[in-house]
């Protein structure tokens, strides 16, 4: 067996930078779980040169084994440690198809922190039928909350499609503005169309639609990425997008805090009960059988217990089984995160 270290990416969060190291033991066991085959082994936190690591056992690792940990969500670089201290790094090959600054140029309040927006796609996927894809399948991903974008550009990172929904015009437009500004400034090969949609001469949403491909070859033999977000209630997910169409659907529930959420029954609420209880079956539909449901909450606001039996109401099977109950993590005094994960039966 061969001893390993992952150096955590530093993170401008301090808080998130405290509970990274538990995150990454977590997060790599469900890689572990999903597309190693349980081969690794001994998974805990270690000082290395006076230096926090997350160590591991393993027999040789394989290239594909090297390629699919390059995509955990808070790895910076990965040794072998051969002697003692003595380290000798492990060449990583990420799937990201863009310069990252996609995923860190935005800067905004209440913006969640990309580290986890990617950790929680990524045990979503894991947590999917299509699992051992991770590295071929152009996955199809829908953030119903979309915000100002981070889940749908993390996505895009990855090479997969993307859809978005979200009420706040606001939020709709500076997402808009951004990932076609930045697109046109990073000479990426697109075509956009952005305007309202109309049924029966009413304008009922707006929306923005993106077909676009990291390789101008790509491009042009249609080996494209698409990128759809729609401006509208996310109780209205289902007039614009089909059903069992989304390999994954990758959420933050609102925190109860700063943030509300609409529902037809209660007007503006700041719990994700409500919104879950009205949302999570329409979402459902949307999920392809075998794809799984991934969303993050404040438990000081919902306890996990409540927001599971909303998901299983739904049709959906909650995954918990370690380590998926091992992501809760301090944001601030007001909000403790904890991340849930359902797959529809296939």
């Amino acid at each position: 067996m061969a001893l390993y270290a992952l150096l955590i990416l530093p993170s401008a969060n301090r808080v998130y930078a405290e509970a990274s190291v538990e995150l990454t033991q977590a997060e790599l066991r469900a890689f572990d779980r999903g597309v190693l085959g349980n081969k690794l082994a001994a998974v805990q936190q270690a000082q290395v040169g006076g230096v926090p690591y997350v160590t591991f056992e393993a027999d040789e690792l394989g290239e594909r084994d090297v390629a699919v940990l390059g995509n955990l969500s808070s790895v910076y670089a990965l040794f072998e440690i051969v002697q003692g201290d003595l380290l000798r790094p492990v060449e990583m090959r990420r799937l990201d198809r863009f310069d990252d600054d996609l995923i860190t140029i935005q800067k905004y309040q209440g913006k969640t922190n990309e580290q986890f927006t990617k950790l929680l796609l990524n045990v979503t996927l894991l947590a999917s039928d299509w699992a051992g894809e991770l590295l071929e399948r152009r996955f199809r991903v829908l953030d119903p909350l979309c915000g100002r974008g981070t889940t749908l550009n993390q996505a895009l990172m990855y090479g997969f499609d993307a859809a978005g929904v979200d009420r706040d015009q606001k939020d709709f437009e500076a997402y808009a503005t951004f990932i076609q500004t930045w697109l046109k400034r990073k000479r990426v090969k697109h075509k956009a169309e952005f305007g309202p949609v109309r049924r029966e001469r009413q304008v009922v949403a707006k929306r923005l639609r993106i077909e676009l491909a990291a390789d101008r070859d790509d491009f042009k033999s249609g080996a494209t990425q698409l990128l759809d977000v729609v401006n509208v209630d996310t109780m209205r997910s289902r007039e614009f997008f089909k059903d069992a169409t989304f390999d994954l659907i990758v959420t933050d529930a609102p925190y109860g805090v700063q943030h509300g959420s609409r529902t037809a029954g209660k007007g503006l609420v700041r719990s994700p009960e409500d919104l879950l209880a009205e949302a999570a079956p329409i979402w459902t539909r949307l999920l392809r059988p075998g794809g799984a449901m991934g969303i993050a909450w404040n438990t000081f606001v919902a306890k996990r217990e409540l927001a599971a039996g909303l998901l299983e109401e739904a049709g959906l099977e909650v995954v918990d089984v370690e380590p998926y109950g091992s992501f809760r993590h301090r944001v601030d005094q007001a909000i403790m995160r904890d991340v849930l994960v359902a797959r529809k039966p296939a």
